[in-house]
């Protein structure tokens, strides 16, 4: 059997940085030590991997970049630690659960006043409603996904949070689906904070990312416990990262997400390769008959569809079954969009493209997709 087409790295990449499960398999049959005591031989690959990620965001210190298992966990920790108590918080329709759901719950709890900008068709936040909200709300704080992944259309993130700052807020930027994809410069996009996630672009293992921080803003520990350092404390210790990361590191994973940053350093991909597959790939659906969910200006590789006569779900399951193609079909843990681009009640088929796709997996895909709209079922 040939081996499967993967087209759902906007859930998680596949595959990964060559080298990587080695690496976490050698960390893990390791002796284990305690970087940062004494006796603890060789590199500490926390440091490495804070110094690979600080020179990812052109963040300087990377002091301020915490790990966490996750962008969820990275997010939950921001919000719970900021002091939102009576404030207003902006966000989006076009946000991700992992940003929704905690906000949500503050706004249940009666902590925060919560506005979501309406989208556009192709999933990017209407510009003038931005505007006006961050007007007359000031929000304390403005929570922006960098680009949307159901439609993959990237938000104008420099122009959005330059009016924030105008009005006295802070910034949140969920780099989820572009970190190890697009350029990003915290201090030139107006970057206050950061979530990231190290499974997607990144090409690292699940279980790893985290976020930054910038200098003069403080987060209350939303975990406290063990260190390592400063036990005398009946408090967290104030010195960052330590500050906001207890418990037991994932040393094995996030060595493995160094090794898979030092590859990519190494091995920069040309955008515009992949960009010529995504559109190969939209010209074939729409020539097939397909609902194409178009997006115009910059975008990543994700491209959302529907097929006539077909429920999402079950065009998913014969693509994975019958043709070996793996992608997501539903609502992608982002509801809210849905109603902007036209495809509530079920969703959109989505492919998301990485830069170890090849012509072939398009041309495999799109036969597949032209038998499907031409078969009785």
């Amino acid at each position: 059997m040939p081996p499967p087409i993967y087209l759902n790295n906007a859930a998680t990449s596949f595959p990964k940085a060559p080298g990587l499960g080695e690496e976490v398999c050698a960390w893990t049959e390791s002796v284990p030590y305690h970087f940062g005591r004494s006796g603890s031989p060789g590199i500490d690959p926390l440091r490495v991997c804070r110094e690979r990620l600080a020179a990812l965001f052109s963040s300087g210190d990377p002091t301020r970049l915490v790990l966490t298992k996750g962008a969820t966990e990275s997010l939950n920790i921001i919000f719970h630690g900021l002091p939102l108590d009576g404030q207003t918080v902006l966000s989006t329709a076009a946000e991700h659960n992992s940003v929704l759901r905690p906000l949500y719950l503050l706004k249940k709890k009666g902590k925060i006043d919560l506005c979501l900008v309406p989208c556009d068709i192709q999933g990017r936040v209407q510009r003038e409603e931005w505007h006006r909200q961050v007007r007359e709300r000031r929000p304390a704080l403005a929570v922006l996904t960098h680009s949307s992944n159901v439609s993959g259309a990237v938000h104008p993130v420099e122009e959005l949070f330059a009016q924030v700052h105008e009005n006295g807020g802070i910034t949140l930027l969920d780099a989820s689906q572009t970190a190890g994809l697009l350029p990003i410069d915290v201090d030139r996009l107006g970057v206050d904070l950061l979530a990231f996630t190290g499974h997607k672009y990144l090409l690292g293992p699940p279980g790893t990312g985290g976020f930054y921080v910038r200098p003069g803003i403080e987060l209350a520990p939303l975990f406290v416990g063990g260190s390592g350092v400063r036990s005398d404390l009946l408090e967290m210790p104030p010195e960052m990262p330590g500050r906001l990361e207890p418990g037991t590191p994932a040393v094995a994973l996030f060595a493995g997400l160094a090794l898979s940053l030092k590859w990519q350093e190494q091995n920069p991909f040309f955008a515009s390769a992949m960009n010529d597959l995504l559109s190969r790939l939209e010209s074939g659906l729409l020539e097939a008959g397909a609902r194409v969910f178009r997006v115009d200006g910059e975008r990543t590789p994700v491209l959302s569809f529907t097929l006539p006569n077909w429920d999402v779900a079950d065009a998913g399951k014969v693509l994975q079954e019958s043709f070996g193609i793996i992608c997501r079909t539903g609502l992608h843990c982002a509801p809210l969009i849905h109603e902007w681009l036209g495809a509530i009640p079920g969703g959109t088929i989505r492919f998301s493209l990485s830069r170890f796709n090849v012509a072939e997996d398009i041309a495999m895909a799109l036969d597949a997709l032209h038998l499907l709209l031409h078969e009785d079922h």
